[in-house]
């Protein structure tokens, strides 16, 4: 089978390893902006265009006579990729633009979700006009401030943390009506984590239970970033987590995958990433994606112990009730080398080189190959997995993997550390009452 992966960072290198692994000996060809080393040793072939580009992209799935493709990144489905490979008879495992509206359209996810009477969501309203929106802050008084549009993960501002107070609230949103509607919510309080399903348009296969870090800096200080890290239990459930929030976010994603045919006649076939936060309430969804995670992709596909080609058939003809989709008992921890000066002030193309990672997997993210040698592009760079029966043994792989790679380079240290997960189950049980 050939099949097409879109994009070139570190989630699409685990989804091309998934890939590779299969006992059907696929040939894998690769659409990204930039050459992912990681990506191009793994490929029989690779087309170096903006993913967004969708007249080229599809060309060259029709040239390869690609059968099955799995796109990456939410800019691609945000143009309507999925739709116009369809459209050329090529199947895809990612969904089409009209649900994929769950994640490149905050507003109207939200919208959605109070419509479709969708558990789990915050207290909202979506803005255009200055003065009722700072009449809404004012009302609900601890906010969290969003872009309506896609933002790489980075739009997003909240009370008692990037916004200082209510005047700092307002002035934030008021700068993002420039670019279109803006979404003033509650800022919700608890513990954040990630949970994946693969999805055929009525079956959901979900994943084991991750917590990204998406702060720049130890003890989760300094901006947002597009994720510093993750790790998951050996097993399906964070140790914060109780069997019960995860069955309710479950049953909130099955909701939203059934009222999304409901409300727009298309089924949504694909990877859906659901970042939910755990409160007093139970769970809250902080946000839809319309793919995988990154990092979260880094820490579940490795588990996989299905045939990932199966799996992604199965989306894409609906037959996801057909097969078993398992995944190893194992704990992982992910982290990732980014940048020295990450977000803010970056360093680019600046040399990175790999010495003895041991058991650790690697995945390349932002980063170019010139001439033999890897260079950083100013994101997040490379990252490296710990698998184990342990999370404290997987933080170990990581962190040995971390101290061998070489370059201009910042990390964080403390994410899969145990000082740092039981700070967030003291938190919960805080919040619970325990």
């Amino acid at each position: 089978m050939n099949i097409l992966v879109v994009g070139g960072g570190g989630r699409e290198h685990a989804i091309v390893a998934a890939i590779e692994r299969s006992r059907q000996d696929p040939s894998i060809y690769a659409a990204m902006s930039k050459k992912n080393p990681g990506i191009a040793a793994l490929c029989e072939d690779y087309l170096l265009e903006k993913e967004t580009n969708v007249e080229k992209v599809v060309e060259y799935a029709v040239s390869k006579n690609v059968e099955l493709v799995v796109v990456g990144p939410e800019a691609p489905l945000s143009v309507a990729l999925a739709d116009a490979l369809e459209e050329k008879g090529i199947s895809v495992a990612s969904p089409k633009q009209k649900v994929a509206q769950l994640e490149f359209d905050k507003a109207w996810a939200r919208n959605f979700m109070r419509n479709n009477n969708i558990a789990g969501c915050p207290v909202f309203d979506v803005f255009t006009d200055k003065a009722a929106m700072d009449a809404f802050i004012d009302e609900l008084g601890n906010v969290a401030i969003k872009p309506a549009g896609l933002t790489g993960g980075k739009g997003v501002k909240v009370m008692g943390d990037q916004l200082p107070d209510l005047k700092a609230a307002k002035k934030y949103a008021a700068s993002l009506l420039d670019m279109g509607s803006v979404v003033v919510e509650e800022n919700l309080v608890g513990e954040e984590f990630t949970l994946q399903a693969f999805v055929d348009g009525k079956n959901l296969a979900f994943m084991p239970t991750v917590q990204d870090h998406k702060r720049a800096f130890e003890n989760d200080l300094g901006p947002n970033t597009g994720g510093m890290g993750s790790y998951n239990a050996a097993g399906e459930i964070l140790p914060f987590l109780t069997a019960d929030d995860v069955e309710s976010s479950k049953q909130i994603m099955k909701d939203t995958i059934k009222a999304l045919y409901k409300e727009t006649g298309q089924e949504y076939k694909g990877t859906l990433y659901g970042q939910f936060m755990i409160t007093k309430d139970g769970p809250k969804v902080i946000e839809f994606n319309a793919r995988f995670g990154d990092p979260e992709a880094m820490n579940v596909l490795p588990l996989l112990e299905s045939d990932y080609v199966d799996v992604l058939a199965a989306m894409a003809s609906g037959t996801l009730d057909k097969i078993e989709v398992k995944f190893s008992s194992k704990a992982t921890v992910c982290k990732y080398a980014v940048p020295a000066g990450y977000p803010d002030d970056p360093t680019k193309d600046r040399e990175v080189t790999v010495g003895d990672i041991g058991d650790a997997i690697l995945f390349y993210s932002s980063v170019y190959e010139k001439d033999g040698k890897v260079y950083t592009t100013g994101s997040r760079a490379v990252a490296v997995v710990g698998v184990a029966d342990s999370i404290e043994e997987a933080e170990e792989i990581a962190q040995n993997a971390l101290e061998n790679l070489s370059g201009d380079l910042h990390y964080r240290s403390d994410i899969g550390k145990e000082f740092l997960i039981q700070r967030r189950i003291d938190h919960m049980n805080e919040i619970r009452g325990q």
